[in-house]
């Protein structure tokens, strides 16, 4: 779950020896930086970080959160200069939509997805029963946000929200999560070594931040946890639905779906606020990929990347999924991805080609040819990134070529 809809020791000066202590014997586990993670998301000296804390320690203290919660939570806690770098370039807002669905719906992750899919349908349906939304639409957000449980985040939740609060764009709302946090510890639901997970300070298989914790969580599997940190996902995935449920999703209702639009269709047409009776649609010659009948009574139509490009029906739920993340492309991406969860195949509309001339695939074969070269630009997905761009520098380099760190379709032929 992104953000934006949706502390510590005894003195100031025991704050940045904190980051470097062990807990003793007896004490709480603690939410360690992993040593694996980059510098900026492992704690760092500041100064105003660290009087904050001090300030924060007092007014969660009389909002009833205790100092044996206070010591064992900020226990190797620190500022994490990376999670504001990161605040600032979410991936969902800055990419175009054909690289977004690249980088979070590969091929091989969907393989992947369809084995855990069918590894949780009991639960899956179990959870569906009861609150109305699709168990491929709770497992596509369980594979957007953890890759299926297998990838939850290391960055400490406390260190995160404490960072992000500090900072002050949006300090209200992340000392808001804090506090949760540290409800979070001081009810039992979770010890402080669980209390991990992505720059934003989300956590578990579905990545809730701590206020949607606090207000949605479910102890589905009735074994006296709201637990959605554990081998076991079920909670989490009760968690999200009674989120979606609550945000007011409507059962028997579809997210969209993809659809093709008439020659001629106006732009000015577009826009998922822009709702219009689906017979209406109809009568327009919008028609559904792959024949499909459009569903539903009322919605907008969207084409992120325009006319001509893929084009999509989006119902009042494709709304609740934006609720979970104000992204539209994290919402094309959930129902994509549930889609293909269900078996569904590709979408029938192209991107085509981009700026530069080339194509998805065109890309992909460029990555490739710069990493055979002896130039490693990383996984072949067609989306230019630092990698990629650093690798056909390398190349242009060593090639006595302008360097220009672009792809083009002159460096592809060259690279055969």
């Amino acid at each position: 779950m992104q953000i934006g809809r949706r502390v510590f020791s005894l003195s100031v000066g025991a704050l940045a020896l904190s980051a470097c202590m062990p807990g003793g014997p007896g004490q709480p586990q603690v939410a360690r930086p992993d040593p694996a993670l980059e510098p900026g998301l492992r704690p760092q000296p500041n100064a105003a970080y660290d009087a904050w804390v001090a300030a924060f320690r007092d007014r969660a203290a009389s909002r009833g959160i205790s100092q044996a919660t206070l010591d064992s939570a900020f226990r190797g806690q620190g500022f994490l200069p990376g999670v504001i770098e990161r605040d600032r370039n979410q991936t969902e807002f800055r990419r175009s939509l054909e690289d977004y669905l690249a980088i979070v719906a590969p091929d091989d992750k969907i393989v992947f997805g369809r084995r855990a899919y069918a590894s949780q349908r009991s639960a899956l349906n179990a959870v569906e029963a009861r609150y109305g939304v699709p168990a491929d639409i709770l497992a596509s957000i369980w594979g957007l946000e953890s890759y299926f449980g297998t990838k939850k985040g290391k960055i400490p939740v406390i260190s995160a929200t404490s960072t992000l609060a500090w900072e002050g764009r949006r300090g209200r709302f992340f000392e808001s999560n804090l506090m949760d946090a540290l409800r979070i510890l001081q009810t039992g639901d979770a010890v402080p070594s669980q209390l991990v997970g992505s720059w934003a300070g989300a956590m578990g298989h579905t990545q809730l931040i701590p206020n949607a914790y606090q207000q949605h969580a479910v102890d589905f599997d009735g074994d006296g946890k709201r637990d959605i940190w554990s081998a076991n996902p079920i909670d989490a995935f009760a968690t999200t639905a009674r989120f979606l449920t609550n945000a007011g999703w409507r059962k028997g209702l579809n997210w969209g779906q993809e659809v093709i639009l008439p020659q001629g269709f106006s732009p000015s047409l577009l826009g998922r606020r822009s709702k219009r009776a689906v017979s209406a649609w109809r009568d327009m010659g919008v028609r559904g990929a792959r024949g499909a009948a459009l569903a539903g009574s009322s919605a907008g139509i969207i084409a992120p990347m325009g006319v001509g490009r893929p084009a999509f029906l989006v119902t009042h739920n494709f709304d609740m999924i934006l609720r979970y993340n104000p992204s539209e492309n994290y919402g094309l991406g959930v129902g994509y991805m549930a889609g293909r969860l269900a078996g569904a195949g590709p979408l029938v509309g192209q991107f085509g080609r981009d700026a530069t001339g080339l194509t998805l695939e065109d890309r992909k074969a460029l990555q490739r040819g710069l990493s055979r070269a002896g130039f490693d630009a990383g996984t072949p997905d067609g989306v230019i990134g630092k990698k990629t761009i650093a690798a056909i520098e390398a190349y242009q380099r060593a090639q006595g070529l302008g360097v220009t760190g672009q792809p083009s379709r002159a460096l592809l032929d060259r690279l055969g």
